[in-house]
């Protein structure tokens, strides 16, 4: 060990500094020399934007002829929600959506995915439309296009009419979908393009009838909740039919799901083989079947007895071809390969210290929006995808200086987004990228102790005030590239 005298100290220490001015004063050309990381660019087109649900954010629930859909009655329903929070009010899009459309132009995106409340158009699920209801969504949708902003139209986003008898355990339900969602897509498909049929099967089957978390808040033995899944699915399928028998030439359809994605432990062939076997055969309820036309052997084995009751035409309207594949992606779990299990692979359990966001369900796997598309590409071969939803909550507050400094949201977004430019350069054909979620809004049983926004909301004012990762978006959609 050198000893330093006094002397020697302040001598290196003057190295020190004077090696650092000369470095500070290089020429542009001598720092690029030193090293500059690549921009990670996406391709030309790449669309950017934001989501929305229309519970979530709209509120006047009593308004232009809406009546009350299962979320109004089960928020209403004391003990279901965070403090009783419902969406009576929520970000008061319903008034506000000039504004909101305004902030979406200052960041720069393409494209807004909204949902349409199907207790607005048909109050009653079925029977007469409500001109006025529509009304609201054709301003919505020309005030985008004013704007220079594509719709992305949600048909269902869970908030079911509440008239509807039985509700997603009625094979009459789907039908009343199609019909809804036909009617949507002949009146708006003249300025809307893309039609989601529904969003997130396993929210508003297994989250709402088995374990009774959403509304309507039921927990059904394993043959019933398998019945409102086939349910869930066979509405999308006829729902597919229904908007090409209804909408304009060239009007594309698909849906969003929140698969479930799953990581190779390593990425060797073995490992990646056994994940891509684990996202068909996991997806079985919903995924696998929409993009197959076919229920698993797998699924339908296991379950036994309470496996679904399909009749005929049943699984042809389910795999209808879709000319999209969206993918809501907050989070994945890791599969390794093992030929000593039934299926091939195990999925790995996560040790107690594993990181994760405000929101324990969402547990850090940036990989996740990665896999989440070479997965389903390589299984199925969808002609587009998109992210329509990707984003985390965060434990917001406005600081002193008025600004809110969301750098666990920046993180999270930053890397994820640093994945999905890994796929978009292999050639997977991921189009555009939906942020979750525009604003802080009405988060389930969350109610609102949760906030997913790039922008703050203070629900007594509804004054909005975009936060970091909003600066942050907006330069990413800028620049077309990772920041």
């Amino acid at each position: 060990m050198i000893k330093l005298t006094r002397r020697r100290f302040a001598q290196s220490a003057a190295a020190t500094a004077a090696t650092a001015i000369a470095t500070a004063s290089l020429p542009e050309l001598a720092l690029a020399q030193i090293g500059k990381p690549a921009e990670l660019k996406f391709p030309s087109g790449f669309l950017w934007g934001c989501a929305t649900a229309s519970y979530q954010v709209e509120g006047a629930v009593n308004e232009d002829g809406r009546k009350p859909s299962i979320w109004d009655t089960f928020s209403h329903t004391p003990g279901k929600t965070h403090d009783g929070d419902t969406g009576d009010v929520a970000d008061d899009f319903y008034h506000r959506y000039k504004e909101d459309i305004q902030t979406l132009k200052g960041l720069g995106c393409k494209g807004f995915r909204l949902s349409v409340a199907w207790s607005r158009v048909f109050p009653d699920g079925t029977g007469q439309p409500n001109p006025k209801g529509l009304d609201f969504y054709n301003r919505v949708v020309d005030e985008l296009r004013a704007n220079g902003i594509e719709p992305y139209v949600t048909l269902f986003h869970w908030d079911l009419p509440q008239a509807l008898p039985n509700g997603w355990q009625s094979r009459d339900t789907p039908k009343a979908f199609a019909d809804y969602a036909g009617y949507v897509a002949k009146h708006l498909s003249d300025r809307v393009n893309y039609f989601f049929t529904t969003n997130e099967f396993v929210c508003f089957t297994d989250l709402s009838y088995k374990i009774g978390q959403f509304a309507p808040g039921l927990k059904l033995d394993d043959a019933g909740v398998n019945q409102v899944r086939h349910h869930g699915i066979l509405a999308h399928g006829l729902g597919v039919q229904a908007v090409r028998a209804n909408a304009k030439s060239g009007t594309k359809v698909g849906l969003a799901e929140n698969a479930n994605v799953y990581i190779p432990i390593i990425e060797t062939k073995e490992h990646i083989e056994a994940t891509r076997k684990a996202t068909r055969i996991m997806n079985a309820p919903f995924l696998t079947p929409v993009m197959e036309g076919k229920y698993p052997d797998e699924y339908l084995q296991k379950e036994g007895a309470n496996a679904p009751k399909v009749e005929p035409g049943d699984m042809k309207a389910i795999g209808s071809p879709l000319d999209f594949l969206g993918l809501n992606v907050y989070t994945a779990d890791y599969v390794r390969a093992d030929a000593s299990t039934p299926l091939g692979y195990e999925v790995e359990q996560r040790p107690t210290s594993y990181p994760h966001m405000a929101s324990p369900w969402i547990n850090i796997a940036p990989e996740s929006l990665y896999w989440a598309i070479r997965n389903p590409g390589d299984l199925w071969k969808p002609k587009e995808m998109f992210i329509t939803e990707n984003g985390c909550s965060s434990d917001d507050v406005i600081n002193a200086a008025g600004h809110v400094e969301d750098t666990d949201r920046v993180m999270y977004l930053r890397n994820h987004v640093t994945q999905m430019h890994r796929a978009a350069t292999e050639g997977y054909p991921i189009k555009g990228y939906f942020l979750w979620s525009l604003l802080d809004n009405f988060e389930w049983a969350d109610g609102y102790s949760k906030r997913f926004g790039i922008c703050y909301v203070d629900f007594k004012t509804q004054k909005r005030t975009p936060k970091q990762s909003a600066e942050w978006y907006r330069e990413v959609i800028k620049r077309n590239a990772v920041v």
